[in-house]
């Protein structure tokens, strides 16, 4: 080998070893002191990529779970004035029951109209102040509102809150005014549809064939699954019995287990002409009967019939004064009630539940609790449905609530699994491994010591060429 004094290769060769080393006991120290393998792009251009996104994952999904809690906690806000309104519908319910009965005066019935109208007051103004930081949750203004519960764009659950107040909750209702139903027959005391005909209720069609009756329409209709509850009624006057009747009263139902006409058969020639016994009977079996016993006329309402009928000699049974064939008063009605908006459509709906002749929809009105009066026995009897139907809508939204809450319970416990899985995985590629990485570190260490003893004694090399001089 040369000996060279203007170029010391072994020199060169042990600056460079010491460089590294120095540079690679640098990098240790850094990833030591930060705990991070990866501190810049140059570390690792693409684990930097990856740990990022993860990093983006992981912050997302603490804020969704925050989020979600929110949701919960509105939820359970909402709900939690839902349950007291619920209560006071419970007492409005009570309210109406006893004043319903026989037993009080008007006095009785207008003092429990004060505490009536009193929870009417307190329901609306639950409804006006319940709120969450702010914001009106059940006075119809909420809506619906998108909870963000994941990491990503339009990951969310839906909470909708309709209002509770009392002039926004009731019996949605309509009454048929049709041609077939809700209107005096002229003839017959059975009402029917006299052709085959379909329309839907909420989206959901309902069929009739030729000569159903009122029952078996509204049976018809509560099999559709619209959500709506459907009821008949038929209702007729007969007027005051001879002994010479031998016609029979036949009130004409559907056996709820087999679907077949069964008819209530009442043999007018067994009361000899006493009409009030024939009203007393009829009470009995469990008809709304009235009997007016200066004129001798009953009035009869039967619920969930196809109809009533009189068979037999006809000219001899007097019905409001008139021949059996033209009885006076015959009116088939069909209801349909819900606790939600009730939508009816089709060619049909004009004859089922009238708006007119060429009329294709029909659309429900809001029987209001604000309204409810039961400062009489008849305003009693109807707030019940009234605030059965309330009871039902708010019940209907405090379970969709709870189903959210659960919901978001369950959203939480997996973001939580997701972000543990996540953060295991960043780790793995971002974290130092300080075993590992201490051990590299006292390796360069070594390394740079070395490296600058040969480096001492590399630089001494040159000085042979002295002795070489003499």
């Amino acid at each position: 080998m040369a000996i060279s004094v203007n170029t010391n290769v072994t020199s060169m060769k042990a600056q460079g070893n010491l460089n590294t080393a120095q540079s690679a006991t640098s990098t240790s120290m850094e990833r030591l002191a930060s705990g991070l393998r990866i501190n810049s792009a140059k570390d690792d251009a693409a684990g930097l990529q990856i740990s990022n996104r993860l990093t983006s994952q992981i912050n997302g999904i603490g804020v969704a779970i925050r989020n979600a809690n929110d949701g919960i906690s509105i939820a359970q806000t909402a709900e939690g004035a839902m349950g007291e309104s619920t209560n006071i519908l419970q007492r409005m319910r009570d309210l109406s029951l006893q004043s319903a009965n026989g037993s009080n005066s008007s006095d009785d019935r207008t003092a429990m109209q004060k505490e009536m109208s009193a929870l009417q007051t307190e329901l609306t103004r639950i409804s006006d102040t319940t709120s969450f930081g702010g914001q009106k949750l059940i006075d119809g203004s909420y809506g619906t509102q998108k909870f963000q519960v994941g990491s990503n764009a339009n990951e969310t659950i839906s909470v909708s809150l309709s209002s509770v107040a009392a002039n926004k909750i009731g019996n949605n209702a309509i009454s048929g005014v049709g041609t077939k139903f809700g209107l005096a027959a002229t003839t017959a005391l059975t009402q029917t549809t006299a052709t085959d005909a379909t329309f839907a209720v909420n989206g959901k069609t309902v069929g009739v064939t030729a000569l159903d009756g009122a029952a078996t329409v509204a049976s018809n209709i509560n099999k559709s699954g619209a959500g709506v509850k459907a009821e008949s009624s038929v209702t007729t006057t007969i007027g005051a019995l001879s002994a010479l009747d031998n016609g029979k009263l036949s009130i004409v139902g559907i056996n709820s287990s087999t679907g077949v006409n069964e008819p209530d058969v009442y043999d007018l020639a067994s009361y000899d002409g006493d009409t009030a016994s024939l009203a007393a009977d009829l009470g009995k079996a469990g008809y709304d009967v009235s009997y007016d016993k200066d004129t001798s006329v009953i009035s009869i309402t039967a619920k969930d019939v196809q109809g009533i009928e009189i068979v037999g000699t006809a000219g001899t049974v007097s019905l409001g004064g008139a021949a059996y064939s033209n009885a006076s008063s015959k009116t088939a009605e069909l209801k349909l009630s819900s606790s939600d908006k009730i939508a009816v459509t089709g060619t049909a709906v004009n004859e089922v539940l009238g708006g007119g002749a060429t009329a294709t929809t029909a659309g429900s009105a809001l029987n209001k609790v604000s309204s409810i009066d039961i400062g009489t026995a008849t305003g009693a009897q109807d707030a019940l449905a009234v605030i059965d139907a309330a009871i039902g809508g708010i019940d209907a939204q405090r379970a969709d609530l709870g189903a959210v809450q659960n919901r978001m319970n369950f959203t939480i416990n997996n973001l939580g699994n997701i972000q543990n899985n996540v953060s295991d995985a960043r780790s793995r590629i971002q974290d130092v491994d300080f075993a590992s990485e201490s051990a590299e570190l006292s390796k360069q260490q070594i390394l740079s010591q070395a490296s600058s003893s040969m480096l001492a004694q590399a630089n001494q090399l040159p000085q042979v060429a002295l002795s070489l001089l003499g």
